[in-house]
This record gives C-alpha cells, sequence and structure tokens, in this order.
C-alpha cells in the first residue's frame, strides 16, 4: 500500500438552506472523488450557516442525531466513491441534550464513529455555550481506509492536550474543522496548527470557512491548509474570500521519517514518565 494519501478539504459560504448545503457539498465530495481524493473534511457545522453569532432557540432546529438522515446520505455517498468523510454537524442526543460534533464514515461507507468537541467558547461572535454540551467522548482515533485519523474541531485548536492525545492514541491525520472570524484569531491560524502537527509528528487539516453571513458580523477568512509533521504547508493555503476545495497529497511516511530523527515522539509517551522514587 503507497504511503502516500490524497486528501480534500473544503471551505465554501453560507448558501442559504440546509438542503442546498448538503447537495453543495456532496456535489464538492464528487470533485474531490474525480480528483483522486481518498479522504475528505467539511468546515465546522457544515451544513448551517455559523448560528451562534445569536443566541436564539429557533436553531436547536439543526440538530439531528449521529448517525441519522444526514451521516446516513454520506455514508452512502461515501461507498459510492470510495473515500473516508468527516462530517461536522450539529449533534442532538436526545431533547436538551446538544453537540458540537463530527462524525467518521469510511471509504466503504460504514460509520465508525464521532468527536465532540471539548471546549466551548462563550464570547460575542461565539455564543457556543448557548447551543452546545462539552464533548464526552474523548479524544477517539479512526482506523480507516486511509489510515489512523482524529478530529478536533475550532475552539479545541488553542488547547494542547487534545492535540496530545491524538498523537498518542496513533493519528497519523488530524482535522481541525472550524468557523473562525478576521481580525480574532487570523494573526494564529497559521501558527497554532503547524506547531501542533510539528509537536506530535502528524498531519492536520485545518478547515476554515468564507464570508460573511446574515447573522452576523464574523468575517470568515477561509485560508484552509494541510501542514505536515515539520510544520511546513503542503502546497499553497486556501483563499481568504473564496469557497475554495482543496486537494493535496500527504505522503505518510514523512511521519516515521519525522519520528525517527526527533525522538521526542518516542520519549513523550506516558511508560517514559515511569520513574523509581527513593522515599
Amino acid at each position: 500500500m503507497s504511503d502516500i494519501v490524497r486528501a480534500a478539504l473544503v471551505q465554501t459560504t453560507w448558501t442559504g438552506d440546509k438542503e442546498s448545503m448538503i447537495k453543495a457539498h456532496e456535489d464538492y465530495a464528487r470533485d474531490a472523488a474525480a480528483q483522486g481524493a481518498k479522504v475528505i473534511c467539511f468546515q465546522e457545522l457544515f451544513y448551517g450557516p455559523y448560528f451562534c453569532q445569536v443566541q436564539e432557540a429557533e436553531f436547536y432546529e439543526y440538530a439531528e442525531s449521529i448517525p441519522g438522515p444526514t451521516t446516513e446520505r454520506f455514508q452512502a455517498l461515501a461507498a459510492e466513491l470510495g473515500m473516508v468523510m468527516v462530517l461536522p454537524m450539529y449533534e442532538k442526543e436526545q431533547e436538551g441534550v446538544l453537540y458540537n460534533t463530527a462524525a467518521v464514515v469510511d471509504a466503504d461507507g460504514s460509520y465508525l464513529g464521532k468527536y465532540r468537541k471539548h471546549h466551548i467558547p462563550q464570547v460575542k461572535g461565539f455564543w457556543e455555550k448557548f447551543y452546545f454540551r462539552p464533548g464526552n467522548l474523548g479524544y477517539p482515533v479512526f482506523d480507516t481506509a486511509v489510515g489512523k485519523v482524529g478530529v478536533y474541531i475550532c475552539y479545541d485548536r488553542h488547547f494542547p492536550e487534545g492535540w496530545r492525545e491524538l498523537g498518542l492514541g496513533g493519528a497519523q491525520i488530524v482535522f481541525n474543522p472550524s468557523a473562525t472570524s478576521r481580525g480574532l484569531s487570523s494573526y494564529l491560524w497559521q501558527l497554532e496548527q503547524p506547531a501542533s502537527a510539528v509537536a506530535n509528528e502528524y498531519f492536520v487539516g485545518a478547515i476554515n470557512r468564507v464570508g460573511t453571513e446574515p447573522l452576523g458580523d464574523n468575517d470568515f477568512y477561509g485560508q484552509s491548509y494541510f501542514a505536515d509533521p515539520e510544520g511546513k504547508f503542503v502546497g499553497e493555503v486556501g483563499d481568504t474570500h473564496n469557497p475554495e476545495l482543496i486537494v493535496r497529497d500527504l505522503d505518510l511516511g514523512l511521519i516515521k521519517t519525522v519520528r525517527e530523527r526527533w525522538q521526542f515522539y518516542r520519549d513523550r509517551r506516558p511508560e517514559s514518565y515511569t520513574r523509581t522514587v527513593e522515599l
């Protein structure tokens, strides 16, 4: 099996309704497959607007069970295209119990599981505590047709412990779907995630939506990219204003090369902390 994985990211604008957003992402997936991609990740809360700019109960209607109708729809598409899919959605576990979640579907269409966002902001333009509980499923790593895949979501990226857990769990590619606004975090966007790729020696796929939406002033700046285990961008960074499908070849063999060169991956594992203390 080749160490090269062709991977895709989608950054796009709000189309105005859930169904048209879903159809747009089906088209992006087909386009990515036509370019040879074997794994794809969509942006945070991919089928909706970023409704966390306001605090309105009407947007609870965007939540659905995972797995559920949208997951199942993309399971069928994943099987058709032979593509691993990471689907960031609004999850309703039961009435009043809601999460910011990403489902992971394998290339044969099987549902592998989900990650729930742990770190929930509550600041102007990002009133997420109104909509989501903190995640409670840990930091799972999914064994997929393209390798071991992990997920972190948006605000999580500011906290190093999850990046580390995913690395210790064997992740080779970690996707971070986001909705982040120009001026608030743009100076960190091309710093934190490549640094996390270096510290944990895996690939990171960073996704951000684009444009402004009717619900607020947030100016989502795109710039989606892949970073390799050396902290370098794989190809160009995505556009700052326009929708874009980003397809890049990831050489997973680089992970082994880097881990053998920089032994801090070996030395940071939990068993390395064991020591005898003389009392």
